[in-house]
């Protein structure tokens, strides 16, 4: 597997990922979950977008933003097809070594508070509940991770 930035030539691969793996949610949200009214093209072009790449094809996908003192893990989903099969931990895993690459102490993130799952994997790799409360109309639970920082030289 190799994880790479996204290209516009995954346009089509990563919205189908998404689509596939938050439509499972629209019954308990009653609208479409945030990620699938993103704008993944934007993601592409402005360098927030990478992908696990498995001979050639696009496995998952991953959405990550940099803030001055943090990066936010703005979504992360794999294809159907390779659930259970480590690509999400890797996704995962690269997200916290590219922020503490950047030099942030922490990464976050946030869910809807009915993805139960999402909150409890979120809480078993180290992740701690900093909040709950309605942000654009969704109730959302909001999550962060210290890191490891490199030492300065």
């Amino acid at each position: 597997m190799n994880i790479r930035p996204a290209t516009p030539a995954d346009l089509e691969a990563i919205t189908a990922i998404i689509d596939a793996a938050y439509a499972p949610y629209i019954p308990r949200l009653g609208r479409k979950p945030l990620p699938m009214l993103d704008d993944h093209a934007a993601r592409i072009r402005d360098g927030q977008a990478w992908v696990a790449d498995i001979d050639g094809e696009v496995a998952g996908v991953l959405v990550l933003l940099h803030a001055d003192d943090h990066s936010m893990l703005d979504n992360v989903a794999v294809a159907p097809g390779q659930r259970r099969t480590g690509v999400g931990r890797a996704l995962l895993q690269f997200a916290e070594s590219e922020a503490e690459r950047r030099g942030h102490p922490e990464i976050r993130l946030y869910t809807h508070e009915t993805m139960v799952e999402n909150i409890a994997l979120y809480g078993r790799i180290g992740y701690v509940e900093t909040r709950r409360g309605a942000h654009n109309g969704f109730r959302r639970v909001d999550f962060h991770k210290p890191l490891r920082r490199p030492p300065h030289s």
